[in-house]
């Protein structure tokens, strides 16, 4: 079954995972995969970076054991900025050997002294690319908050389109702390002609300056509710993960009663936080045959 097509039947819930910096990733990953297979999500998607080709074999072998060892759709991560139209080509053909035929295109982040090789200067770019290459479902990436490049959100939710307008079938946003902000996102984004299911990305706080960080390189504040968090339990490394853990799942509950197509968990490899969310929430997916009909 195609993930657009789960769409129409549920809240989709998925997990991200990234690869951990050793010369023997696969290994380090499989029991954090094997202890997310138990929740049962509908897709596991892995980021890759700009690496050469030993990550990106590394990835393939990943995504391969997601997709056929343990029977959940994997998602591969593919960034354009500094890898050629052959480059992608030959990893959508290794990728596609393996079954897996579900793509995250992203323009990816620029690297500082590195210049991009060109073919992909944006996403939209890349997706019309996979797309005309094979049968591939393309995810694209979007930004509540407006990306930190665009000259605006109207600026923003424009490429955004034109992403979707030449093959992105749905929709994975970027981390937000506000629901608000993703309701109002959500308004306009619809009022711009674009109707694919858009998943919300949700990262609960494991570490303060992990988080901090990722403030400082999206440049949004973080509310004032999350800011308390932070500075109430920085120094107690379990508190902060509890209180984190129970922002995440408060977040998740009011998403899924306004209709949210779907949960992506930013896991941080993090399982077992990934588990307390699940057993937190799960009966509101399994009760999701009931949403609206209308989306967000």
């Amino acid at each position: 079954m195609k993930l657009t097509e789960v769409f129409n039947q549920k809240t989709v819930f998925s997990f991200e995972v990234f690869p951990p910096h050793s010369e023997t990733p696969v290994d380090k990953l499989r029991p954090i995969l094997t202890n997310l297979a138990q929740i049962h999500p509908d897709f596991i998607s892995v980021t890759l970076g700009a690496g050469g080709t030993s990550v990106r074999n590394q990835n393939v072998k990943i995504v391969d054991f997601i997709q056929n060892q343990l029977n959940i759709t994997a998602v591969a991560h593919i960034p354009g900025l500094y890898q050629s139209k052959e480059d992608v080509r030959n990893l959508l053909q290794e990728l596609n050997a393996h079954h897996v035929n579900n793509i995250l295109a992203l323009r990816g982040d620029k690297i500082a002294g590195r210049e991009p090789i060109g073919d992909f200067n944006h996403a939209n770019e890349l997706v019309s690319f996979i797309k005309q290459t094979g049968d591939f479902q393309v995810i694209g990436a979007c930004y509540p908050q407006c990306h930190q490049e665009a000259a605006n959100l109207t600026a923003d939710i424009a490429n955004l389109k034109r992403k979707v307008d030449v093959g992105a079938d749905h929709l994975i946003s970027q981390l937000f702390y506000e629901n608000q902000c993703f309701y109002d996102f959500i308004e306009q984004v619809r009022a711009a002609g674009i109707a694919v299911p858009i998943e919300a990305g949700i990262m609960p706080v494991t570490n303060k300056g992990q988080i901090e960080r990722m403030a400082k390189i999206s440049g949004k504040p973080l509310p004032e509710k999350f800011l308390s968090i932070l500075n109430r339990y920085a120094d107690n490394k379990e508190a902060l993960r509890d209180a984190g853990i129970a922002y995440a799942v408060d977040q998740i509950v009011d998403l899924v009663a306004h209709g949210v197509d779907g949960i992506h968990l930013y896991t941080m490899n993090h399982s077992k936080v990934a588990q307390r969310i699940w057993d937190a929430t799960a009966s509101l997916f399994q009760d999701s045959a009931a949403k609206p009909s209308v989306h967000l």
